[in-house]
């Protein structure tokens, strides 16, 4: 028997607040009443069936400054029919994983009816936030106090309002006591192991604890190539046809890591229950606009937008801007040469320590030009995709994703490029290449992690005096953890991590064979990221909603696609070297042939290995096989059980209509 929302009374006189709405200052108290009831009410009648209240009471708001905030909460039983609703994968008692229902909820590993740790906190409140965006207009045309505010049945209402600026921000709220206990397993103790991932999803959700899985994994799988890289560099630094055992393990390497990280992704997701979530229907992305009307595919009533419109947005206006900017960070890129000439006459006239130290000034000066221009440029293709006007969230993802790697690929690499095929220089490739790499990780650190937490603990001091000088005989802890949290930063999501990981993973293997110190430095700045990384999702911004993740999805395809181009410029640069143009004095085309075919066959081994290993264990593939089974079955029998109730009533009704 299916349990429904209105059958059960989810109505509790008090909470624990997950999630916090900030209204704007000027709200008109008709609107806020029209969404307290909204969210209150029940879901037969449009509502939510959550739980609401302002953060401070009638003689709280007098005393203490009234911010507009309110707290959203859900009973237990509300919950657990939302982990329905949104298609939460629990472990049953027979160790599979399977759809929670609430009607079964017993047969499920962990569930007790006194047991409020079944749902972790980012479910709990990831399904707050599902039942938010699941708010519809009904009857009304615009939202109440604010005619310019139109509605037609089906829009989103919290899109709505935070597009109309009535609600500024929707965040759910840290929990101190638990986020204590992470940090304390976590990051608080410099020291060598395993992150705890399983708590880490436990409390930010799949998402994040993918990129940090990701991160604690690249980081180990770098170790040998670091260790390998160490004695060549010390003994062999010239000997560039020595360098092709080692180019060669790079290329095997990265095939290699990549392959067994997406096995290892696929059981941790399965563990986890997003392996086997059914993906849901994708709703328009909040700033999607156009003409209102009726969706072919759904039936319902949303803006449309002709795609020719947006095609001719995408090839007429964001292609041309990409090209002009990338001319532009070629434009950088040429100053740089001119600087790097100049300190280099300036080194070899005066031939002092001072100028020996200038001649890695440009190098210095440019990465950290690299750096400002990447950020530029992401908040112009943010804009650009935005105004592409793409209807769902992954198409606006994907277009922005490929616009900032082929921006960061060409800004980052173009110039080490140049030096290793045009100049030829292979000592300035190695001085670039190094100083490119340091220069980028320490800015990194300081502009991701350090500058923010100084700023955030400054406004954390700022609070607490404010807080303390009130003369109220309150208890103002929560009021303080909210309005602390409110002026947090947003987390933007794991992109700019990923990308970071991407253009370190180019260094790496890109230039191998020039610069094998590079994996010991990426080793030395991840062991450091780790922990100022978790700072920052701890300390520096708001706790961000889970997401349910299966995968680190588009990144996987872009780190494979970089091994596959590291294979071609480490063959190039092996070819190039003078000791291998010594084995061929005379014919440069027979270099050429074996460079190529050697690039040819690493190619093909690459290939081959991709193939040879699964990306899923085969006791993962035999647990989604399975589960496939079943559901086909409990398919059929539902169809055999709907064609006899069709029969019988064929049977009775001939039976009545017979003389």
């Amino acid at each position: 028997m299916k349990v429904t929302l209105s059958a059960l009374n989810t109505h509790e006189s008090s909470f624990t607040p997950l999630v916090v709405i900030e209204l704007a200052q000027d709200v008109k108290e008709e609107t806020k009443e029209w969404l307290k009831n909204r969210i209150i009410s029940r879901k037969k009648d449009g509502g939510a069936q959550l739980l609401f209240r302002p953060l401070l009471n009638k003689y709280e708001k007098e005393t203490l400054e009234n911010q507009n905030l309110y707290l959203v909460g859900a009973s237990r039983i509300r919950l657990l029919l939302g982990a329905e609703a949104v298609g939460l994968v629990k472990e049953c008692s027979d160790n599979t994983m399977r759809a929670f229902m609430y009607g079964t909820r017993h047969n499920f590993k962990g569930f007790d009816d006194d047991n409020d740790d079944f749902l972790t906190m980012a479910e709990r409140q990831f399904i707050i936030k599902h039942e938010l965006e699941s708010l519809r207009a009904r009857d009304e045309k615009m939202i109440p106090g604010y005619p310019q505010a139109k509605l037609y049945p089906g829009k989103s209402l919290l899109r709505r309002l935070l597009t109309s600026g009535i609600v500024i921000q929707v965040f759910p709220l840290h929990d101190n006591e638990a986020l204590k206990k992470l940090e304390d397993t976590w990051y608080t103790r410099f020291t060598l192991k395993y992150q705890p991932i399983d708590s880490i999803r436990g409390y930010f959700g799949e998402t994040i604890a993918l990129y940090f899985g990701f991160l604690e994994y690249f980081t180990f799988a770098l170790v040998p190539v670091a260790v390998l890289g160490l004695p060549y560099y010390l003994f062999v630094w010239e000997n560039y046809d020595k360098y092709v055992v080692f180019a060669s393990f790079n290329l095997i390497w990265s095939t290699v890591i990549l392959e067994v990280w997406k096995r290892g992704c696929a059981s941790m997701t399965y563990r986890w229950g997003t392996l086997v979530m059914k993906r849901q229907f994708e709703e328009p992305r909040p700033g999607y606009h156009g003409v209102l009307g009726i969706n072919a595919v759904t039936g319902r009533e949303e803006p449309l937008y002709p795609s020719y419109k947006r095609q001719l947005r995408i090839y007429l206006v964001s292609l041309p801007f990409v090209c002009l900017c990338l001319y532009f960070s070629l434009f950088v890129m040429m100053i740089y040469f001119d600087m790097e000439a100049w300190a280099l006459d300036l080194h070899e006239n005066s031939r002092s320590e001072w100028t020996s130290i200038l001649l890695y000034v440009p190098s210095i000066i440019y990465a950290i030009v690299i750096e400002i221009m990447n950020r530029l440029y992401r908040y112009a293709a943010e804009f650009l995709t935005s105004w592409e006007n793409h209807r769902l969230e992954s198409a606006y993802q994907n277009h922005l994703i490929l616009k900032v790697l082929v921006f960061n690929f060409l800004n980052c690499f173009a110039s080490l490029f140049y030096i290793a095929f045009v100049l030829r220089d292979m000592k300035l490739l190695r001085q670039s290449l190094a100083t490119l790499l340091i220069t980028s990780q320490i800015f990194n650190q300081i502009v991701e992690s350090l500058l923010p937490y100084w700023l955030q603990k400054k406004q954390h001091v700022k609070v607490k005096k404010k807080v303390q000088a009130l003369k109220a005989d309150i208890d103002a802890t929560l009021y303080e953890q909210v309005v602390l949290e409110k002026e947090m930063g947003t987390y933007l999501g794991t992109f700019d991590d990923y990308l970071e990981l991407f253009l370190q993973f180019g260094y790496v293997s890109l230039f191998s064979c020039v610069y094998p110190l590079a994996a010991a430095f990426a080793v030395l700045n991840n062991l450091t990221e780790v922990n100022s990384d978790a700072l920052k999702m701890c300390r520096v911004f708001k706790r961000p909603f889970s997401e349910p993740s299966a995968s680190i999805g588009v990144w996987q395809l872009a780190f494979e696609t970089m091994s596959v181009i590291s294979v071609v410029t480490n063959c190039a640069l092996i070819g190039m070297s003078p000791q291998v143009n010594a084995l061929f004095p005379e014919s440069k085309a027979d270099l050429i042939l074996i460079v190529v075919a050697v690039e040819h066959a690493l190619l093909a081994l690459k290939f081959i290995l991709a193939f040879a290993i699964p990306d899923k264990p085969r006791h993962i593939q035999m647990k989604l096989a399975r589960l496939e089974f079943e559901s086909l079955e409990a398919l059929k029998q539902q169809m055999k059980h709907v064609a006899e109730n069709l029969k019988e009533d064929w049977r009775e009704g001939g039976k009545e209509e017979a003389p």
